[in-house]
């Protein structure tokens, strides 16, 4: 079962939550920079904080659905939980498959029309990840009575 010790599951979760909004951050940060008549240089720069997103975005999943991780546990106290577990599950297929497409998009950014479109993909994207986590938290909470926040 999830502790709330440090060095526990929980805290691995809280640090990988923190870790994740911080990726996200630097995603809308890179998003919000300047791109007229420098798109290619600002696709970079997107490209590495979307880079940086999908790799701490992988690191959520393993943690939630690996052997040892999250959802094994919920599981195993909360059985009633399953249905969210699945949803959450589906909600990870989703956004790594949109984060391919957008990582996809990005390298053929080469005018203001494309910066647009992919702002607009990754800002939605962005939304769906904090309902995401939003969800996560109420997982954790109603399973152990725990607050995950994961600002830290």
């Amino acid at each position: 079962m999830i502790e709330q010790s440090t060095g526990t599951p929980l805290d691995l979760i809280r640090h990988r939550r923190a870790e994740l909004r911080e990726a996200m951050g630097g995603v809308e940060s890179a998003l919000a920079a300047p791109a007229p008549g420098r798109a290619a240089a600002w696709a970079e720069q997107a490209g590495v904080a979307l880079g940086q997103l999908h790799s701490d975005f992988a690191e959520h999943i393993a943690v939630t659905e690996g052997p040892d991780g999250l959802y094994t546990d919920v599981l195993a106290s909360a059985p009633r939980l399953s249905n969210a577990i699945r949803r959450l599950g589906a909600e990870h297929t989703q956004i790594a498959a949109d984060l391919n497409a957008i990582a996809e998009r990005m390298t053929s950014v080469a005018s203001q029309e494309d910066v647009e479109a992919v702002r607009t993909a990754t800002t939605s994207l962005l939304a769906r990840l904090v309902r995401h986590r939003q969800r996560g938290a109420d997982l954790v909470f109603e399973a152990y009575q725990v607050d995950v926040g994961g600002e830290t």
